[in-house]
């Protein structure tokens, strides 16, 4: 797995709403260059959130190809992430890309990476980056003691790895579904 420096993504899914959330911080190196960046995005007429983590320029290469994927195969976020995942492995200049994505609706979560995986969480959490250890243990322990909602648990978790991890800050972006889109 890589290891990202300045970015933290957390993405919960409860009670038919999703939520992805992300920090604000952008490093180079051990330098904070931007500290209220957005790594969390609405796609497929805001039914799809997408939240990422590496290099913001190949995240947002990647960005381009998943909705060209969604729209391809109308809003089906499997699909779309599978067939994604197999370009993205496969292409030669998609390979070179150092991202990761965390895509959910209201039905499904994937983490995609460029190695080919497209991972479905056992408990609808999943993290990416350097805070990401950090706010999924955070998160699970507030969706399991908690009837937080899954903005809520986003944000608390993202508000304490923030406290733990020096590549997270708290500018906190979050987008959330509900069980209307």
């Amino acid at each position: 797995m890589k290891h990202y420096r300045g970015t933290t993504i957390l993405a919960v899914k409860r009670d038919g709403r999703a939520a992805v959330g992300g920090d604000g911080q952008l490093s180079l190196d051990d330098v904070v260059v931007k500290r209220g960046g957005k790594k969390v995005r609405r796609l497929h007429d805001d039914t799809v959130l997408v939240g990422y983590a590496g290099a913001a320029a190949d995240a947002l290469a990647l960005l381009e190809v998943f909705e060209t994927k969604l729209k391809q195969y109308t809003g089906d976020l499997t699909r779309a992430s599978l067939e994604m995942a197999k370009e993205w492995r496969t292409d030669r200049s998609l390979r070179r890309l150092e991202a990761d994505l965390v895509v959910t609706d209201n039905e499904k979560m994937y983490m995609i990476s460029g190695m080919g995986e497209v991972i479905e969480p056992d408990d609808e959490i999943v993290a990416l980056g350097s805070g990401g250890e950090y706010a999924l243990a955070a998160a699970r322990a507030l969706r399991k003691h908690t009837e937080m909602t899954a903005r809520e648990i986003v944000e608390a978790a993202l508000t304490v790895a923030a406290d733990i991890c020096v590549y997270t800050n708290a500018n906190l972006t979050i987008e959330e579904l509900d069980s209307k889109n």
